[in-house]
């Protein structure tokens, strides 16, 4: 998912850029939805990580008592 999260952050970009040239605010504000869209998959995956590595060591740790 995170590598979604990228390809969405690319593509917003080059929405974003394309639309500067051409003058259209409407690619420009796609472009950055794309972008944020992209950031906000990537903070969900890194959260999921976390929440992944906190159970594991509460796993680990109830294991050892």
């Amino acid at each position: 998912m995170a590598d979604k999260g990228k390809m969405d952050q690319a593509k917003g970009k080059a929405k974003e850029a394309v639309g500067k040239v051409t003058g259209d605010d409407r690619m420009k504000t796609e472009g950055k939805m794309d972008q944020a869209k992209g950031k906000a998959k990537e903070a969900m995956t890194e959260a999921e990580k976390r929440a992944r590595g906190v159970q594991d060591s509460l796993r680990d740790k109830h294991d050892r008592i």
